[in-house]
């Protein structure tokens, strides 16, 4: 398909630079049975059914943004995927002053190098000395927040906390699972009051979730790939609520993503551990989800293309219009939908 297709304006103004206080109460547009609906996110509980669960994406996102010097010039590098304990492969600003085997001083006793240009223009970075690398990006690093926010405010200290889901166990993510951001304690409490399943799964959402769609075709995007697993007891569970006439509802593309990777022609949902790069445009069979809640995402981005693909394109042009109308708050710290086809 094209990818001017999944083009719409959005108003600079809808763009969220901070989250809402307290996070259940951002807005929620419902999108079923051919309605539309607006809602609060903590009104969750009445708009799902008993037996439903909600599948969350536990990754923990780590301060994967630094600046450094490579002699007399500034590199700024985004790492975005693990590629062993030490090394990582990772986005680089002012790439063309940096050449493999170039030392990089990131500042408060960090040090990397750059060990070779990977085919799609990153960096596989060795970081250098004995500590764990997380204790080295917690020394040097910053929140890894999305260009739209970055450029338009400095990361600071809330960041820290308002970039973190309440689910979040496993290190490893350079971007936030940001559906999962409106959920706090006592949102979970009536679900589970409810009747309300909740499973969690782990993909370590990569910076590649950022970057824009350079090709005309999406048969000509290549997704990078990103680690994710679910383990054999909560493929279980999730295949027990649905032969059992129950929804599974993805929170976030990111679980989503993993959970479609994980399943068979069959529907079955399977274990799984290792990498995804799933690409997924109006066309593809769902075999995994029944619903989907997620944030409002970027014009020409592939997750407009996998939301369209859920509920069609001309659907999602609807929805995204309605939304606009209405001042929804956008992307990564903006509001929500619930989206059931």
């Amino acid at each position: 398909m094209r990818v001017d297709l999944f083009d719409f304006a959005l108003p600079p103004e809808n763009i969220a630079l901070r989250p809402a206080v307290p996070r259940d109460s951002a807005r929620l547009l419902l999108a079923q049975n051919g309605h539309i609906t607006d809602h609060i996110v903590r009104d969750l509980a009445d708009l799902l059914t008993p037996n439903d669960v909600l599948v969350f994406n536990d990754t923990r996102v780590i301060p994967a943004q630094l600046t450094g010097r490579r002699g007399n010039a500034t590199i700024g590098a985004t790492l975005h995927k693990r590629v062993d304990l030490r090394r990582w492969q990772a986005f680089v600003k002012n790439a063309k002053r940096l050449k493999p085997g170039d030392r990089i001083d990131f500042g408060a006793d960090v040090f990397a190098t750059a060990e070779q240009k990977n085919p799609d223009g990153s960096f596989t970075l060795r970081f250098l000395g004995d500590e764990p690398v997380e204790i080295l990006l917690d020394r040097a690093g910053t929140m890894p927040l999305p260009p739209y926010i970055a450029s338009k405010r400095e990361i600071d200290e809330r960041d820290a906390e308002d970039y973190q889901t309440m689910f979040a166990r496993e290190d490893g993510a350079v971007a936030a699972p940001t559906a999962a951001l409106h959920f706090t304690d006592e949102l979970m409490a009536s679900l589970a009051a409810a009747g309300i399943g909740t499973q969690t799964l782990t993909l370590h959402v990569g910076a590649g979730t950022f970057l824009p769609v350079k090709a005309d075709e999406t048969d000509d995007h290549q997704m990078h790939s990103e680690w994710g697993r679910i383990e054999a007891d909560v493929a279980d569970r999730l295949n027990d609520i649905r032969a059992s006439g129950g929804r599974v509802i993805a929170v976030g593309t990111t679980s989503l993503r993993l959970l479609e990777s994980a399943a068979g022609d069959d529907d079955i949902i399977r274990p799984f551990a290792g990498d995804t790069d799933i690409f997924i445009t109006p066309g593809y069979r769902f075999k995994a989800i029944d619903g989907l809640m997620t944030n409002f995402h970027l014009p020409r981005s592939t997750l407009f293309m996998l939301v369209s693909a859920l509920m069609g394109l001309e659907r999602m042009q609807a929805i995204y219009a309605h939304a606009i109308a209405q001042d929804y708050r956008f992307y990564s710290y903006g509001d929500s939908s619930l989206l059931i086809p």
